[in-house]
C-alpha cells in the first residue's frame, strides 16, 4: 500500500471519527471527557470491519486517527524521541526535525490545516496562550519545559506553523559540555575562573546555537550557598542548586490585560536580595536595567544575547538600551557596559551542526568611546593568561 493511499484512509477515517463525536455532543462537555476513549475506541473497532480497511495495519491506523483527534497526531512520536531537539511543522502536510545539528524531513503528516491547528492549540490550552486570528502567535512551555512557538493564518498564508525546542532534562555541567567537544579544556578554566570571580557573564550566539545551554551549565557552576534568582520568558534553566528563586513572563490575557514583562521581572527580582542573577535571554528594554544593576553591586550576574560576536554583543546590548526610551548619550551607554560586563563567551553552530565555544573575551574598559575588548580564547588562537581579579 501506498504511503498516499494510507494517508487518504486515515484522512478519511479521521473524518469520520470527528463527524461521530460531534454527533454525540460529548467532546466540550469536561464531565464526559473520560468517555472519549471508550467513544472512540469502539467506533474504531467497528470502521475497522468495513472492506476499504482490510489489508491495513489496524492498529497503527487507530492509532494514528486517535492521536490526531485527541492527541497531538504524527507529533506524538516526535516529541517522544530523545534524540530529537527540535520540531519544525510547515503548514500540514511538512514535518522537519533536527537531530545532532541536522534537520530532516519526516514522512508522516497532518491529515489537513485543521487537525493541525487543533493539535497546536491542544498543546497551548493549559498554558493559558490565546491563538487565534486576532492574536495569530503564542510563545509558551510544555509541560516537560519544551519552549513552543506557533504563528496561523493570516500572517503564514502556508497555514498553521509551529516550532518546539525540546527540553533535556539534565542540563550539563561544564566538564559535560567539554566531553562533548563543546570546547577544550583551557576554555573551561577561563569560563570556570570567570564564575569563581563573580564577574558578570554575557554568553552570545546565534538561534540553536547552545546559549542557554551554556548559560546553565555556568549558573551550575555558582556557589551552592547562593541565592539566585533566574528571570526567562518559558523558564527552562535548570541549575540543581539549593536557593534558586525561577521567575517567569506572563503574557497578557484576551483584554489585553495582565502581562507581566522580563523588565517588570528584573524590577521586582532587584527587591528579592538576590545574590546573582541569570536573565535567559535579554533582547528588549530590561537591558538598561539589567546593566545598571550589574553597575550597582551585584556581582556574578550571567544573561545571554543573539549576537555573531563578542564585538557584535556589544552593539546589540548598546541597541536594546536605547529601547528603554531614555534619553541617554551614546558614551553613557558604552561607559554602562564597560562598568557591567567582564566577560564575554561566543557560541555557534558549526556546518557539521555541531554546537562550538568559538570565543571568550574580556571587556577591558573603555577608551574614548569604545569599549575595549580582550581575546582570551579563540577556537582558531591560543589562550591568554586569566588576569588577576
Amino acid at each position: 500500500m501506498t504511503d498516499q493511499i494510507a494517508l487518504d484512509l486515515r484522512r478519511q477515517l479521521v473524518s469520520d471519527l470527528d463527524l461521530y463525536l460531534a454527533n454525540q455532543s460529548r467532546l466540550g462537555d469536561p464531565d464526559l471527557r473520560p468517555n472519549q476513549d471508550v467513544l472512540v475506541d469502539g467506533f474504531l473497532s467497528e470502521q475497522m470491519r468495513l472492506p476499504r480497511y482490510a489489508g491495513v495495519d489496524h492498529i497503527q491506523l487507530a492509532a494514528k486517527a486517535k492521536s490526531e483527534l485527541l492527541g497531538f497526531g504524527p507529533l506524538q512520536p516526535l516529541l517522544e524521541n530523545p534524540h530529537i531537539s527540535e520540531v519544525m511543522v510547515v503548514g500540514h502536510a511538512q514535518i522537519f526535525v533536527e537531530i545532532d545539528g541536522q534537520i530532516q524531513a519526516v514522512p508522516d503528516q497532518f491529515v489537513d490545516g485543521d487537525f493541525c491547528r487543533r493539535a497546536i492549540l491542544r498543546m497551548l490550552e493549559p498554558l493559558g496562550r490565546r491563538l487565534d486570528e486576532q492574536a495569530p502567535t503564542a510563545d509558551g512551555r510544555l509541560a516537560d519545559g519544551s519552549r513552543i512557538n506557533a504563528v496561523l493564518p493570516p500572517i503564514s498564508p502556508d497555514g498553521p506553523m509551529l516550532t518546539i525546542r525540546k527540553f533535556k532534562p539534565g542540563l550539563k555541567t561544564l566538564d559535560a559540555l567539554r566531553d562533548t567537544g563543546m570546547f577544550p579544556d583551557v576554555a573551561q578554566r577561563i569560563l570556570e575562573s570567570a564564575v569563581h570571580a563573580e564577574h558578570n557573564i554575557l554568553v552570545c550566539g546565534g538561534t540553536g546555537a547552545g546559549k542557554t545551554t551554556v548559560l546553565n551549565a555556568l549558573a551550575k557552576a555558582m556557589p551552592p550557598s547562593a541565592r539566585i534568582i533566574t528571570l526567562e520568558d518559558a523558564a527552562e534553566l535548570s541549575l540543581g542548586l539549593p536557593h534558586v528563586v525561577r521567575l517567569e513572563t506572563r503574557p497578557a490575557n484576551m483584554e489585553g490585560q495582565g502581562a507581566v514583562s522580563l523588565r517588570d521581572l528584573l524590577r521586582n527580582a532587584l527587591r528579592m536580595r538576590p545574590d546573582h542573577l541569570v536573565v535567559g535571554e535579554c533582547r528588549g528594554p530590561e537591558a538598561l536595567d539589567m546593566l545598571q544593576a550589574m553597575n550597582t553591586g551585584h556581582r556574578g550576574c550571567m544573561t545571554t544575547v543573539h549576537a555573531n560576536g563578542p564585538r557584535d554583543a556589544l552593539r546589540r546590548l548598546e541597541m536594546l538600551t536605547l529601547l528603554a526610551g531614555v534619553e541617554i548619550p551614546i558614551r553613557a551607554i558604552r561607559e554602562q557596559i564597560a562598568g557591567a560586563i567582564d566577560t564575554i563567551a561566543h557560541v555557534s553552530r558549526q556546518g557539521d551542526g555541531q554546537r562550538r565555544l568559538t570565543a571568550i573575551a574580556r571587556v577591558a574598559g573603555l577608551e574614548g568611546d569604545q569599549v575595549l575588548l580582550e581575546t582570551l580564547w579563540s577556537q582558531e588562537g591560543e589562550a591568554a593568561v586569566w588576569p588577576a581579579v
